[in-house]
């Protein structure tokens, strides 16, 4: 009887000194915080190394990882094949984040090109869009390529499947009569492959969606091997068809080692952020909140994002806005 009073004696001690320890422990701050005993990681899907979009979700995930500990998320980012592996990424839950051509989201929800067999993805969801893209055509000096139509019978890259510029340069092609698989000798290897190629004398020219200035196509005109922009100028049609497209021009003067004198027209989509309908609103609302307020200080981290509007950046989305972006801009007034 004593041993039992003792116990329960004792345990009531303990309960009472756990009480005031907890109690001690939240009068001084030293309990962790919900940011502080769970981080919740997120990965954005790139592209190449050498483009913009590397770039892009380097420059995303600068500003959340800033205030990690007070949101508890750390965004990370991946060099992954482009637009068309982005979006299935997103979709399966293997990416939360990915960077895509505004032209793959329109296809993705629509059904259409790599969808159609599988219909619309309609899980996907737009965060905001971002930078202008041209579809670029370099050529060398020596190919005498001075117009898309003189591409006929050349050997070309056209870009690797699961890239948006592929289907990109399939319909400049188309819209001046020609067919990558008849008329031209088409390779599809990955944009930051090309100049290698181009300077070596393996293809005479390729395509690049991109945005300005582009590392890949910097290292295709600084070479020995001489090199020009091609204008793309016969798609009247194709903007027509395909609401997505829209006219664009290359800026020559950040490209001095081209032959070109003038900036060369062309057209383009814009690169957008996606997410999926699964991904949290409170992570989505910090991640566009962190962009949006510190909008300036983003412009400033590449040279392609000096065009940027807070307006524009809603502009170019087909899939619906996810509520997590939505309650951001209804609360600043974009919507």
């Amino acid at each position: 009887m004593i041993l039992c009073q003792r116990g329960i004696l004792m345990g009531k001690a303990f309960i009472t000194s756990l009480v005031a320890a907890l109690g001690m422990a939240l009068m001084t701050g030293s309990m962790p915080t919900a940011s502080q005993a769970k981080t919740t990681f997120v990965t954005i899907g790139t592209g190449d190394i050498t483009g913009v979009y590397y770039p892009t979700g380097g420059a995303i995930s600068k500003f959340v990882n800033k205030k990690r500990k007070q949101y508890g998320i750390r965004a990370t980012i991946e060099s992954t094949p482009g637009s068309v592996f982005n979006v299935n990424a997103v979709i399966s839950g293997d990416l939360e984040f990915g960077v895509v051509q505004s032209d793959r989201q329109y296809q993705a929800v629509h059904g259409l090109a790599e969808w159609k067999s599988r219909g619309p993805q309609k899980s996907l969801r737009a965060v905001f869009s971002i930078h202008p893209e041209s579809v670029t055509l370099v050529a060398t000096v020596d190919s005498k390529i001075m117009d898309i139509r003189d591409l006929k019978g050349k050997r070309v890259n056209i870009g690797n499947i699961g890239s948006g510029q592929r289907q990109n340069a399939i319909d400049a092609l188309r819209a001046v009569g020609l067919d990558y698989s008849k008329d031209l000798v088409a390779e599809g290897v990955k944009a930051a492959e090309a100049p290698t190629l181009l300077q070596d004398g393996r293809i005479d020219a390729f395509f690049y969606t991109v945005g300005h200035p582009s590392g890949a196509i910097k290292e295709a005109t600084d070479g020995k091997r001489k090199v020009r922009f091609v204008t793309i100028d016969n798609v009247d049609q194709l903007l027509a068809d395909y609401p997505f497209y829209a006219k664009s021009v290359v800026p020559i003067r950040v490209y001095p080692g081209a032959v070109n004198t003038d900036d060369v027209v062309s057209f383009g989509v814009k690169a957008t952020l996606v997410t999926s309908a699964k991904i949290s609103e409170q992570i989505v609302y910090v991640l566009t909140k962190e962009i949006f307020e510190n909008f300036e200080a983003f412009k400033k981290l590449h040279p392609a994002y000096q065009v940027l509007t807070k307006p524009g950046m809603l502009e170019g989305l087909s899939a619906p806005i996810h509520p997590g972006a939505m309650m951001y801009y209804e609360e600043a007034g974009l919507k």
